[in-house]
């Protein structure tokens, strides 16, 4: 079933470029509320949120997002506080982050899935004002607020997710609630000022906080309007929660940045994938690399061939994975791209030109900036760069870049050299330009005096077709240096042998990369963002234990 005709205002007879989508809304924009007011002015009656069976105007976005900037105010909520939002998604999350940089205040989103000791952690840190979440979490919260060093008030917004009948009764029950409490509109932010803070994943220890401005999240939802050549009339749609900079930043901010429709689900399901995402209309969707495999091995009576899905963005997307997507799943263009928590958009293929697989394209651009606006450099261990073809360290600088992390000056200042942001990530530079990844510097396997890729690995063995995922890792040699281990979780109904899996990387590594040990495993875990927790598998002492020695 295709969504029903939401009374917008007509789109374009012709396909706009991405400088004349932006152009179409009043600007210069600087702020997150002023980039929903320039658009509510044109296209108030557009669809600009769905979720479930509440479908948002931008003009009852807008209007929605004035009365919830006032109950926060109401509540004690001043410039530079910092909100957390505890809950999945759903439309009051994005009402919510647009309300709170209204307000000046900074959105600090957060996954309800963390244990308790890693949510004490990021609201200690961040050292949280007020707790916005639903009331599942709630005695949950409070036990964990309690132990805080300055407790925080929990704030429910459990009245605009019952509002099931739509949303003009949700935004009807804001405009009451907001009509009976003191507190005017506020002075509005400055685009300079902190907005968002996104936490890191954690791979290699406590996650960080990574402080971002208003200015940054305009550019970045205006880059990818300029990524993806949105129009007006897409349906973005986001499975990845809204604590993730994927589904913030590009899903959202792009749906916004463009007068375009943003689709959210409570939580990703890969057996309703595309039934739903036919369903609503999505014409547009972000995936990362274990998303896309996820669903690449799915039973294909899951698939619904009604979707209208154009164009994916994301990365990293294997030669396997795009024959997947635009053979069986008739999607046409799959772009990767390159961006951090710290650097959002950084790079990413050309929409019209040369698309290289495997690579992470060229480095970013933004509609209204002609020539240079994303500067990438590859660097050695001493910080100077290195010839073309070599491998080093990315260093990358950007109007975007992040402000900081969050009460962590000296990470912050040991990040950057120069004023290049240091990645972390080792990656090839080709004579055309191209950048390709190669492997996170601490992703890093010591070999027999050879430098392995753990991500080359995983991305050999989830090329396996009966392969859902797969994860290498170094463990301890009888000989110093490391050994190499390999977690291979088979595809649904999928039988593997440990000879196959090594034939299989026999047949496409060097001698000197093939694993030692493989291991099976039902499930791998992951980071908040939906990584491989790889510092979680080292740490498994039973894995080794378990795993079959194939030397």
């Amino acid at each position: 079933m295709k969504p029903p005709h939401d009374g917008s205002a007509a789109a374009p007879a012709h396909r706009m470029n991405a400088a004349d989508v932006i152009r179409r809304y009043p600007g210069p924009v600087g702020t997150i509320p002023e980039l929903l007011r320039s658009r509510a002015a044109v296209v108030g009656a557009q669809c600009a949120v769905e979720f479930e069976a509440r479908r948002w105007t931008y003009a009852q976005l807008d209007a929605g997002v004035t009365a919830l900037a006032t109950l926060l105010r109401a509540r004690g909520v001043q410039a530079g506080e910092r909100v957390a939002h505890i809950e999945l998604n759903s439309d009051s999350a994005v009402l919510l982050f647009i309300a709170i940089g209204r307000a000046g205040a900074i959105f600090v989103p957060m996954n309800p899935a963390l244990t308790d000791d890693d949510l004490h952690y990021q609201l200690q840190h961040c050292r949280v004002n007020l707790i916005v979440t639903s009331a599942a979490e709630q005695h949950r919260l409070q036990r964990i607020t309690s132990a805080l060093d300055t407790p925080a008030p929990l704030l429910l917004l459990e009245d605009i997710g019952a509002a099931a009948a739509g949303a003009e009764a949700a935004l009807a029950w804001l405009q009451a609630a907001a009509a009976g409490v003191a507190g005017g509109a506020g002075s509005e932010p400055d685009a300079d000022m902190p907005a968002l803070v996104i936490y890191t994943s954690g791979t290699t220890g406590r996650p960080k906080g990574v402080l971002h401005s208003h200015r940054n999240y305009v550019l970045s939802a205006e880059g990818f309007v300029g990524r993806l050549e949105l129009q007006p009339e897409d349906r973005l749609l986001t499975v990845f929660p809204l604590f993730h900079i994927n589904a913030l930043f590009y899903s959202l901010g792009g749906a916004l940045a463009a007068g375009a429709t943003f689709i959210t689900a409570r939580r990703f399901s890969a057996s309703q994938f595309w039934p739903f995402a036919a369903s609503v209309g999505a014409t547009q969707l972000n995936i990362l690399a274990s998303l896309a495999k996820i669903l690449a091995v799915r039973p294909r009576e899951e698939f619904d061939a009604t979707h209208r899905i154009r164009k994916i963005y994301g990365g990293p997307i294997s030669a396997e994975i795009m024959a997947v997507y635009q053979q069986e799943f008739h999607v046409p263009l799959l772009l990767e791209g390159y961006g951090m928590s710290e650097i959002p958009g950084a790079a990413c293929n050309p929409l019209h030109g040369v698309h290289k697989i495997g690579s992470i394209g060229l480095p970013g651009s933004h509609p209204l900036h002609p020539g240079p606006f994303v500067q990438m450099r590859v660097c050695d261990d001493h910080g100077l760069p290195v010839a073309e073809g070599e491998l080093g360290e990315l260093q990358v600088k950007t109007p975007a870049m992040f402000l900081g992390y969050l009460n962590d000056a000296e990470q912050t200042q040991a990040s950057f050299t120069d004023g290049w942001f240091r990645t972390g990530d080792l990656v090839r530079r080709d004579a055309d330009g191209y950048y390709f990844f190669v492997a996170r510097q601490k992703d890093i396997i010591r070999r027999h005096g050879e430098n392995i890729s753990g991500a080359e690995l995983d991305s050999v063995l989830e090329a396996h077709p009966h392969v859902a995922q797969a994860a290498a890792i170094a463990v301890p040699s009888e000989l110093g240096e490391d050994e190499v281990l390999v977690a291979v979780v088979p595809a649904p109904g999928e039988q593997l042998s440990h000879e196959e899996i090594f034939d299989w990387c026999r047949a496409r590594l060097a001698p000197v990369k093939l694993p030692r040990y493989i291991v099976f495993a039902e499930a791998l875990p992951h980071t908040p963002t939906q990584r491989i927790a790889k510092h979680l598998l080292k740490l498994d002492a039973a894995l080794l234990a378990r795993a079959r020695d194939m030397r």
